[in-house]
């Protein structure tokens, strides 16, 4: 069994880099087909990206039976649960389409920067 609480040295689940920490440990053995038991037991917080981190990107790499068949998840509470359900149906959402999803991004990020931009431009008028 591998305690989320001992590899993040805390029980708030909130930083990528704590996700980072847990997903390296699950995935050795998941990469392996052996299954884990990975407790959130005394974990009080816990966010979507510290989850996406964790356990939604093993979905870019594994096929969701690989994961079901080794990933087991321990001591949520029924609202974190419900939370890791919401990232994982994004997860596969996202890594089934990965090219569509950065690429509507990307265009976003563009129209969000050229209407910066016009705001900018237009403040300096004044």
């Amino acid at each position: 069994m591998v305690r989320v609480t001992d590899i993040i040295g805390g029980h708030i689940g909130i930083s990528a880099d704590d996700g980072q920490r847990v997903y390296s440990k699950i995935e050795q053995f998941i990469r392996n087909r052996s299954p884990i038991v990975v407790s959130f037991e005394s974990i009080t917080t816990l966010v979507p990206s510290f989850l996406n981190t964790a356990i939604g990107q093993l979905y870019g790499i594994y096929e969701e039976s690989v994961i079901n068949d080794n990933l087991i998840i321990e001591g949520m509470s029924r609202e974190d649960l419900a939370l890791l359900q919401h990232v994982r149906e994004h997860a596969k959402r996202y890594y089934a389409n990965r090219e569509g999803y950065d690429l509507a991004w990307a265009m976003n990020d563009k129209r969000k920067s050229r209407a910066i931009g016009r705001c900018s431009a237009d403040d300096e008028r004044f």
